[in-house]
């Protein structure tokens, strides 16, 4: 039996935050601080305008784009592609990049954690496909549609916008029974 603590993630719970630069707000499904310094968040963000990142020296970024299209990173050495939908991206959170968006606005899910602290990863899980999580925290979040999954055989349900934090004590498996979701691990 695996030691697993579960907690729902609600959209009336969640905190909406302005970006460090000004340029918008995220929408923070979680956030963990420690003495009151950023270790690690988990959002949602819209970017509606081509424009600067905030800074994040120290940390590291997964980036995933979840509706739109059209989003590239521009960076000191090249691009980051984040055109297609549900592919995760890493890069630094020192690296300067500026965003450019070819056809409209978008929204990304985010990662980002302090790297002398925690390591961050995002992976995707759809129907039909299994993963293996180690033990720490681990994000599942639905970003549209209704989706269904199943938790070491116990089938879960998410409608749009909802997650679940997971606490696992030891290895878990996921399993995607429909729709597509987002999986953050934070170890």
């Amino acid at each position: 039996m695996t030691a697993l603590r579960i907690e729902r993630l609600d959209p009336s719970d969640y905190r909406h935050t302005p970006w460090k630069n000004g340029g918008g707000v995220t929408v923070d499904i979680v956030l963990v601080t420690d003495k009151d310094a950023e270790v690690w968040r988990f959002g949602r963000t819209p970017i509606v305008q081509s424009g600067p990142f905030s800074d994040y020296s120290g940390f590291d970024r997964v980036q995933v784009l979840v509706a739109g299209s059209g989003l590239v990173l521009k960076t000191p050495d090249g691009e980051i592609d984040v055109r297609e939908p549900f592919r995760p991206v890493r890069f630094a959170g020192e690296t300067p990049i500026v965003s450019r968006l070819e056809a409209g606005p978008v929204e990304v899910v985010n990662l980002i954690g302090n790297r002398a602290k925690v390591k961050v990863d995002i992976k995707v899980l759809d129907e039909g496909r299994s993963l293996r999580l180690g033990p720490g925290t681990h994000v599942v979040y639905n970003p549209l549609g209704d989706s269904a999954f199943d938790i070491d055989g116990a089938r879960h349900l998410l409608p749009s916008d909802h997650g679940l934090r997971l606490e696992a004590a030891d290895g878990t498996v996921l399993a995607g029974r429909g729709g597509c979701l987002l999986v953050a691990s934070i170890v």
